[in-house]
């Protein structure tokens, strides 16, 4: 690698935060160099350092960090000597970054065509005027069919996919020599990140830019970059080609990373009673969302709810796992809330045979029976309350069983992979999949008949989802109980469903058995989200 091409160069370089206990290390000797027009994937899981590693290049680091000697060069400059003021010119004109959550990244409070003129000011030059019509033109480059409009919009007013779109029209408006992606597509479902990868890959051949593409996902990986370099608690354990990385890895946490990928295979499923009744009965359950003012009845004006889920129809067996997949917006969280009174609907719930047409006919039985687990336990997990108080409650409510409320908690803990001395901790204590964990935990403390799982591990990294997975189909095994389990990844459904349920708009397209979900014949949706999924890393081939 030649030094004049070189627009990255990570130099020996670590990082330490200090606590209470003590130092941190969270990077240890890294040596990273990335070239003009190449992209490097950083990929590890939770913990490993990635973001922190994004940080340091962005000097964006915490009162606490702690830095060795290392360097960091974005081409002759050593970011590291640079102040404050120095960096803030740099940020933006020739080093820009686009997060994982866009939410995160767009200031609420102004227009989207604010937020990106603001950037074309200030290292473009430009006038107000030329910064806006510039704009304009950006937003329409990345795909936005009405950028001016959308220049008008707040974040608030766009979909996820669409705030990402102008987040990247933002990184690239200043022809930056280096852009750093956190995860961009992880907040995003299946399909919309599919879009965003492409028009990522076809902004990077335009502009030639160098990019660091952190992920915990490999497969992802595999399609984007051009090398990998695999992080490990701080460590580069290995660096390659992807090609050959993919086809030959060294290392055991690489194999491991690897191996841990939504494989399309089949896990073991129990096999059902094919002659059983319904479990569950959905008929015709429509959901809408918003109620008419009082001043359009006032005026008779037209009023056109917003449609969650139109006239679903389904039906789920004792013991059966029930995939529901489907993009953004499809109505899958929304029947799943229906289900458990969290939304109003129209139309007929059985279960086991009773008739549930609202909140009101969900009785004490109902909500023991009928159990949910959401997509991020830290909205759902009292960060008041110590993990002894927050499990406890389920068995004061429902709880049938043998020994003490402490003694069952501890059986709970251990049962979903949890030392027994976590029940004294405070949720902000746990990992990310720990706390999925303790919400799993709660689900089954009520012995339910029907567990809903609403995307439950799409905010993990690929190792914990599987860890995840391997946990929920052995409670599955082991209590009997139904799944209806929603999710954007069709790779992943597919290892654990009986059937698979592809909505779209609020509308059920079909239902299949997972075993074939990809036949010739079915819907186009169906086929366009098999398209979308990103293929396992481990069928990667150069």
């Amino acid at each position: 690698m030649t030094e004049t091409n070189t627009v990255l160069r990570v130099e020996n370089y670590s990082l330490a935060y200090e606590v209470k206990a003590g130092a941190v290390q969270v990077l240890n000797g890294i040596n990273l160099a990335i070239r003009r027009g190449e992209i490097l994937g950083l990929v590890g899981e939770s913990g490993s350092g990635k973001s922190s590693m994004a940080s340091a290049i962005m000097r964006h680091l915490a009162g606490n960090a702690r830095e060795n000697d290392g360097r960091i060069w974005l081409g002759e400059t050593d970011l590291r000597t640079q102040s404050e003021r120095q960096m803030s010119e740099i940020r933006g004109s020739r080093v820009s970054m686009v997060f994982q959550d866009p939410a995160t990244s767009l200031n609420p409070t102004l227009r989207l065509g604010e937020q990106l003129a603001e950037v074309l000011i200030r290292h473009q030059k430009l006038t107000p005027a030329q910064a806006w019509a510039e704009g304009e033109a950006r937003l329409a480059h990345v795909g936005l069919k009405t950028p001016r409009e959308m220049m008008q919009r707040m974040p608030h007013e766009v979909s996820g996919g669409e705030k990402q779109r102008v987040v990247i029209a933002t990184a690239f408006a200043c022809n930056p020599e280096l852009i750093i992606f956190d995860e961009p597509t992880t907040a995003l479902d299946v399909i919309t990140a599919r879009q965003i990868l492409d028009l990522f890959g076809a902004l990077q051949q335009e502009t030639g830019v160098a990019s660091l593409y952190i992920s915990h996902d490999l497969a992802l990986l595999s399609q984007t970059a051009d090398r990998v370099a695999v992080l490990q608690k701080g460590v580069i354990v290995e660096e390659g080609e992807t090609a050959q990385l993919f086809r030959a890895p060294q290392h055991a946490y690489t194999k491991a990373l690897i191996a841990a990928a939504p494989q399309p295979q089949r896990l073991l499923v129990q096999p059902l009673d094919a002659a059983a009744k319904p479990l569950v009965s959905v008929r015709d359950v429509t959901v809408n969302y918003g109620r008419k003012p009082l001043l359009d009845s006032l005026l008779r004006r037209d009023f056109a709810p917003v449609v969650g889920s139109r006239a679903v129809t389904l039906d789920l067996r004792p013991g059966e796992v029930l995939g529901i997949v489907g993009e953004s917006g499809s109505g899958k969280s929304t029947l799943a809330k229906a289900m458990t009174g969290l939304n109003r609907f129209e139309g007929l719930i059985e279960f086991d045979g009773k008739p549930v047409r609202g909140l009101s006919d969900m009785d004490a039985e109902y909500r023991r029976d009928v159990q949910i687990i959401f997509q991020h336990p830290d909205a759902s997990l009292n960060p008041r309350q110590r993990i002894s108080e927050i499990l406890a409650r389920p068995v004061k409510l429902y709880g049938k069983g043998q020994g003490t409320t402490r003694e069952r908690i501890v059986a709970m803990l251990e049962r979903v992979r949890l030392p027994a001395s976590y029940i004294d901790r405070y949720p902000h204590e746990l990992s990310g999949g720990e706390k999925q964990r303790i919400a799993i935990a709660r689900a089954f403390l009520s012995n339910p008949r029907l567990v809903i799982c609403d995307e439950i591990t799409s905010a993990l990294d690929v190792s914990v989802q599987a860890s995840v997975i391997e946990l929920l189909m052995e409670l599955h095994r082991d209590t009997g109980a139904a799944y209806v389990f929603i999710t954007h990844d069709i790779n992943l459904v597919r290892q654990i469903a009986h059937r698979i349920a592809v909505m779209y708009r609020g509308d059920l397209v079909e239902i299949a058995d997972a075993e074939r979900i990809t036949d010739a014949d079915r819907a186009p949706y169906t086929r366009q989200l098999l398209e979308a999924v990103t293929p396992p890393a481990s069928t990667h081939s150069a």
